[in-house]
């Protein structure tokens, strides 16, 4: 950050001296001296430089520890936005954000600097060169979470693992189908209790490695190796068999109809066998990871990726501070904004794209209360009305859900809830007015959590609200008995809901009990022998005990938008409804 403007945000930042803009205000050189951080002289020196600049006006007093006057000459929201601009211009856009929430100012014009943000990021086309390199910068209102294939939690950042690394077979949800990627081709003996894959040639890792059969062995090793939460779904395989660099074989104890679905989806990402987990990332992805901070992820085009380059250069994503974030602004997961730097709504089209799974409420019955009983649990049901929720909230809340799949909830007839009947129920419940506190996400789920409390005091239930900045900050340190969540399945919605119910660090895992969990578990045990139909069928069995309980109460399904510039092509979704930037490219409007 520039000094002097440093130095000027510093002193019209102060809470200690009440400034106004043109008004003389008594200081002393001792005081300014503990507002800047530094000694009396340096004090002088750097009013000297503000007052050459403009900044101020300065009126030394006579004689040491006498009071001087000092003026302001431009107001703190003039020299802020003029300072942002220009660390944007010269392309600082860490230090750019880093300002917005290291200044106390108004949300005028947090909105004007976040708007300023917003379009610098989009799409870039520098042409220094006659091949020119087009970048793609985009913001993330929270900070870059777990990347590590065995045990990654969240959507975007699975979606980004899928950008830096590859599995030896992909899912085509379209057609129900696998389609060949690592792999150029696999069998399975008749009784499904073995299966050999067959590897492409001279795939190359980022570090310029050929991939083999022996990181295949130990990147499947590397699930045990670090207890996976996902382990049960791999618990079938005996053992591995490298015949030789591009041929690997898996016995299995058990035939294992769903065996194919392990092997395309995060976790069994190939990784060089060699991977530490404290260094950089190294895939065989379209992207590959050039730099990784807290404050960004800088991706750069693989040229020697064995599929299709992409046609973006750099992709480029900041992590804003929760104290700058506005969920409003260009970012991937609710609100795709995918722009020309400075350009127009007018040259924009919309889409959207339903989401997989929904959003949901789970009660955490570790800890005591009238949540035990279903009396309660179904007053809140009512309170938490999938009908009334779309219709009082609306936005990307397109429809009311019963289940995390669409198409179940739309076989529905679907009618609102009486809160009267919820009033009732609470009487019967044995609930004597005590406050229950609700967990969310801040700013993400602020909305539902103010509106189910507004529900709930209208017969009589109080709903303290506790916010969070992410959601494995509610599971750490909050005992809350009421839990908001949303859930998005991958493309291959079975994998995504039987990972749902399986995935020991899910939050299903979190809130329920040992002897609730194990209800599920046996339900659920003869999954992956099972044919799709019947894997179905039991999927549908398991949503049914968490709905007839009221263990899991289903809200509403959620929709993602993009706003794409007219010249921006190759609009394909990937995992979680997320856009795929490898296939993104902007067309040259100059011609």
């Amino acid at each position: 950050m520039d000094t002097i403007h440093t130095h000027f945000l510093r002193l019209a930042d102060t809470p200690h001296l009440s400034f106004k803009l043109n008004e003389p205000a008594r200081v002393t050189i001792d005081h300014l001296s503990s507002i800047l951080c530094c000694t009396p002289r340096n004090v002088k020196f750097i009013l000297r430089k503000l007052e050459e600049q403009h900044f101020i006006h300065w009126k030394a007093g006579r004689g040491r520890g006498h009071h001087s006057e000092l003026t302001l000459l431009r107001s703190l929201n003039d020299a802020m936005e003029f300072h942002f601009t220009d660390l944007l211009s010269k392309g600082k856009v860490k230090e750019a954000i880093e300002l917005i929430g290291s200044v106390r100012i108004d949300d005028v014009l947090r909105e004007k600097l976040m708007l300023s943000l917003h379009q610098q990021m989009g799409f870039r086309s520098y042409n220094e060169t006659a091949s020119g390199q087009d970048t793609l910068r985009m913001l993330r209102s929270r900070q870059l979470g777990n990347l590590d294939p065995a045990s990654v939690y969240t959507a975007f950042e699975t979606y980004l693992l899928g950008q830096v690394c590859s599995t030896l077979i992909t899912y085509d949800a379209h057609a129900n189908t696998f389609l060949p990627s690592l792999a150029h081709t696999w069998e399975c003996s008749s009784d499904h209790r073995e299966w050999i894959f067959y590897l492409r040639k001279g795939v190359r890792f980022h570090d310029g490695r050929i991939m083999t059969s022996h990181d295949v062995q130990a990147s499947l090793n590397r699930l045990f190796a670090t207890n996976c939460p996902s382990l049960w779904l791999y618990r079938d395989i005996e053992r591995t068999e490298v015949s030789s660099d591009y041929c690997i074989k898996f016995v299995l104890y058990r035939a294992n109809r769903f065996f194919l679905h392990l092997f395309s989806c995060i976790r069994m990402t190939i990784l060089p066998a060699d991977h530490d987990s404290h260094s950089m990332l190294v895939g065989t992805g379209p992207f590959q990871i050039t730099e990784m901070s807290e404050d960004v992820i800088k991706l750069a085009a693989f040229d020697a990726y064995y599929g299709i380059r992409p046609h973006l250069d750099q992709v480029h994503i900041w992590f804003l501070p929760e104290t700058a974030s506005n969920d409003g602004y260009y970012h991937l997961p609710g609100t795709d904004r995918l722009s020309l730097s400075g350009s127009s709504h007018e040259l924009s089209h919309y889409i959207d794209y339903p989401a997989l799974g929904c959003q949901y409420m789970l009660f955490n019955f570790h800890v005591p209360g009238c949540h035990h009983t279903p009396s309660f649990r179904e007053a809140v049901r009512i309170i938490y009305d999938p009908v009334t929720l779309v219709h009082d909230l609306g936005e990307n809340r397109i429809t009311p859900a019963s289940s995390f799949l669409p198409w179940k909830s739309a076989v529905q007839n679907w009618k609102a809830a009486a809160l009267d009947e919820a009033r009732t129920l609470l009487e019967q419940s044995g609930y004597q007015g005590e406050p229950f506190r609700l967990s969310y996400k801040k700013n993400k789920d602020s909305d539902v959590a103010e509106w189910l409390q507004q529900r709930a005091r209208k017969i009589g239930l109080q709903i303290e609200l506790e916010p969070f900045d992410d959601y494995l900050d509610v599971v750490k340190t909050s005992d809350a008995p009421l839990i908001l969540r949303e859930e998005i399945l991958e493309d291959d919605w079975q994998y995504g809901m039987i990972h749902f119910f399986k995935n020991e660090t899910n939050c299903l895992h979190d809130y329920l009990t040992p002897e609730l969990q194990s209800v599920l578990d046996d339900l659920l045990d003869p999954f992956p022998q099972l044919a799709h139909n019947g894997r179905t069928e039991l999927l549908e069995q398991a949503e049914s005990v968490l709905r007839q309980n009221r263990w899991l109460l289903h809200g509403c399904h959620m929709n993602k938008k993009a706003e794409l510039h007219q010249s921006i092509y190759g609009m394909q979704t990937s995992e979680f409804g997320f856009l795929d930037i490898s296939k993104l490219w902007i067309k040259n409007t100059s011609f």
